[in-house]
């Protein structure tokens, strides 16, 4: 028994209507029990061919009055579930699936100040513009790069506070964004980084570094290691690569190549690292830091000889032109008010000076913590505090 198509009838029966005999025997086959008509015989019109409705019903088994019963409606299939119609206008190029998952936009409830007290009792306060502004600090000097970076803190001129600059920043990063940070006396003069800062269960310093070089950049090298040469700051929780200021310069000179080797060492264990320069500008292990530097930063105090010296050095990288010029264009200048009698005026103007030289200045205001003896970030006053978040987040601004 052949399958009967109700949608080749209005075709088959076309052919029917030809009286040709192939034609007829055609039709006659497509028809489900139906016989071909004989030559010569009338073909059947087109209403007279059974209809797909009579044919269903036809197989159904008689009731006793001999009728076909009906199906009950509820035993039909459920028809699928079809996508809406599309008119033409929806043939477009699709847009952008919005996504299911939302966003959350809400600001932090305000954390200082009256606004931070309101917040704290149960009424949502969103936070005034001076600690939007500490926010903003804060995440610049959280973030993390996609590589090492390496900050040098220069100025030709002794006594220009690079190394309170050197430890307050590494201070500032290592609390606020975390991972290893590094503060490197580059001194071969005397440098004072060690003396200033907290001294772990050894006495190591860089040229003991430098002798185990080799070993630390192996494969199978962990950073557990490193311990025995750097010095932690459990408060700061950054580590000091110390000099040895009780010896000649001579007994700790640092070639270009040496530079190179510790530069290596301290990439691979740390992600950023602060190097407290010394003064001599022509020194190779000098020179070999302005090589790895990502961030120059002049210190310089209120006094005038400091601030000259630290618009010279600038002036003299922009006159070598390259990435000499890059990096004193994108010099960040820190004033420290060292002297008590260092007024903010003086500082401001110095910081003014610089304005066509470098790319930003931040002021630092006088605070004995800095003076001498051990610094430590958590002893400066409030604003002090505030003042060094503020030059760090300048400083990571070109990171």
């Amino acid at each position: 028994m052949s399958e009967y198509r109700p949608d080749d009838l209005p075709t088959r029966a076309s052919r029917r209507r030809t009286g040709r005999p192939e034609d007829a025997q055609i039709a006659g086959n497509s028809i489900h029990g139906s016989a071909a008509p004989q030559d010569g015989a009338a073909s059947e019109p087109i209403s007279q061919l059974p209809k797909f409705a009579d044919r269903v019903s036809s197989d159904a088994p008689p009731t006793s009055q001999g009728t076909v019963p009906e199906r009950e409606p509820d035993s039909l299939p459920a028809p699928p579930r079809q996508a809406p119609a599309r008119s033409r206008s929806d043939n477009k190029q699709p847009t952008e699936r919005r996504s299911f998952l939302t966003r959350d936009t809400a600001d932090v409830p305000a954390s200082r100040g009256l606004r931070g007290f309101l917040s704290r009792m149960g009424v949502r306060v969103g936070p005034s513009q001076k600690e939007q502004l500490e926010r903003r600090d804060i995440r610049a000097v959280s973030q993390h790069w996609p590589g090492p970076r390496t900050i040098a803190v220069v100025n030709g001129k002794g006594g220009a506070n690079k190394t309170p600059t050197t430890v307050m920043l590494a201070a500032v990063f290592a609390r606020n964004g975390g991972g290893p940070v590094l503060a490197w006396d580059n001194n071969e003069t005397r440098g004072t980084l060690g003396w200033r800062t907290e001294q772990g269960p050894h006495d190591s310093t860089v040229m003991d570094l430098l002798d185990h070089a080799d070993e630390l950049l192996s494969p199978s090298a962990q950073s557990a290691l490193l311990a025995r040469y750097v010095h932690h700051q459990t408060e700061d929780r950054y580590d000091v690569l110390r000099s040895k200021p009780d010896v000649l310069a001579s007994e700790q000179k640092i070639t270009e190549s040496d530079f190179d080797g510790l530069h290596e060492v301290a990439s691979k264990y740390f992600r950023l690292n602060i190097i407290d320069s010394g003064n001599d500008e022509s020194a190779e292990r000098w020179l070999r830091m302005i090589h790895h530097t990502h961030q120059l930063v002049i210190a310089t105090t209120t006094q005038e000889e400091h601030a000259e010296a630290g618009a010279l050095l600038l002036e003299a990288l922009q006159s070598r032109g390259g990435r000499y010029a890059e990096l004193s264009r994108n010099a960040v200048v820190i004033v420290s008010q060292s002297d008590r009698n260092g007024t903010a005026a003086q500082a401001n103007d110095i910081a003014d000076g610089f304005g066509h030289l470098a790319r930003a200045s931040a002021i630092i205001p006088y605070d004995t913590a800095l003076l001498k003896g051990r610094m430590r970030y958590g002893l400066l006053k409030p604003a002090t505090q505030r003042a060094w978040l503020a030059a760090a987040a300048a400083v990571a601004g070109d990171l």
